[in-house]
């Protein structure tokens, strides 16, 4: 089962198990646990709660969910935030993983989860974001189970700065180059720097030029596509050499990585069942998204990618911000499905796989 990340209110999710931020000791005052409780049913939820008595941080318990979606509700104490040097990466650790085994304990398919500590216990937003993410990864490794992580809003939803400043630049330096390329659809002598310069200098130069260049644009052949038919030899004969299948590419690619077939789905964020139907089907059109996924999972180089894309009638946009940090991922070799898709989730509200 796959990870998947949900902009809505927790109270309003279907899942197996909903995941509580609880309060120690056995009462309801704000935030996601006070939601939770008016939406399970106050009263009854307080009466079982009552019986549990106190939860030590790190700790967890389980009560009816009642009036919720759910099965079960898995009431988890989080850290209050000090300095980062009281165990509080330790406790916050515990309650996801101790949330995840008793829900595989109990048989749950699906599990719900808020961003744990990340309210009035003020555990940095990054850091609990990263902490989720990495006990979810590594605990799919073995486990199936639906995780569901869900956000009420974006200021709940904070990457490190390092990757926003990273993904911003990118996404900019190459919305800059498509909106001139849209502009001036051929190039004009020269310009071949143009993607050297700032964004600030790269508009400065085409003021400059439109000013003094009064000869027509030339188109730069290296922008060119190349075409796929030859003029020199018959249509009949190309198409009776028609390329490999997406179908038959994928699963060349795999062969050729020694991986097994649930090494990829998994590390594609697909489930078992998407995944045997394109094993099974040699004619099945994938989406684009799950074509990508399938990129991440066999960790192919851009021109790789660009290749099975293509087999799959699929190509990467230069104006989407998805295909953009898609891109940037398999540039860097970051090849990780899951941070991936929270990059993906902060600024497209989309995610690859599920």
């Amino acid at each position: 089962m796959p990870f998947k990340i949900v902009r809505n209110d927790i109270t309003k999710v279907k899942a197996d198990v909903i995941v509580n931020t609880a309060n120690p000791n056995p009462v309801c005052v704000s935030g996601t646990d006070l939601a939770i409780y008016e939406a399970a049913g106050k009263e009854q939820l307080l009466a079982e709660r009552a019986g549990i008595g106190k939860i030590a941080r790190g700790d967890i318990a389980v009560t009816g969910a009642y009036n919720l979606k759910a099965k079960y509700i898995i009431h988890t104490v989080g850290p209050v935030w000090t300095d980062g040097k009281h165990h509080e990466f330790e406790i916050l650790e515990n309650c996801y993983l101790k949330s995840l085994q008793k829900a595989m304990e109990l048989e749950c398919a699906s599990i719900a989860f808020p961003l744990i500590s990340t309210g009035v216990y003020g555990f940095p937003k990054d850091k609990a974001l990263q902490i989720a993410v990495s006990v979810f990864s590594q605990f799919l490794t073995g486990h199936e189970i639906e995780i569901i992580l869900v956000v009420f809003d974006k200021k709940s939803f904070q990457l490190s700065g390092q990757i926003v400043g990273d993904i911003d630049s990118y996404i900019d330096a190459n919305y800059v180059w498509e909106s001139h390329r849209k502009e001036y659809s051929v190039w004009s002598r020269g310009s071949a720097g143009l993607m050297d310069l700032s964004e600030e200098a790269f508009y400065e130069e085409i003021l400059q030029r439109g000013a003094e260049d009064n000869y027509p644009f030339e188109e730069n052949e290296s922008l060119e596509e190349s075409c796929m038919l030859s003029a020199n030899i018959p249509l009949e004969d190309q198409l009776a050499n028609i390329g490999v299948s997406f179908h038959d590419k994928l699963f060349e690619l795999i062969d050729k990585a020694h991986l097994d077939n649930k090494d990829v789905w998994k590390r594609a964020n697909l489930d078992r069942k998407h995944f045997s139907k394109i094993q099974c089907d040699k004619n099945y059109h994938p989406k684009k998204k799950t074509v990508m996924a399938l990129c991440i999972a066999l960790q192919l180089d851009l021109e790789q990618s660009k290749d099975l894309l293509a087999r799959a009638d699929w190509a990467f946009s230069p104006s989407s911000k998805v295909d953009l940090i898609v891109q940037k991922a398999i540039i860097d070799k970051q090849y990780d499905i899951m941070q991936l898709n929270v990059t993906l989730f902060k600024y497209t509200n989309e995610t690859l796989g599920v």
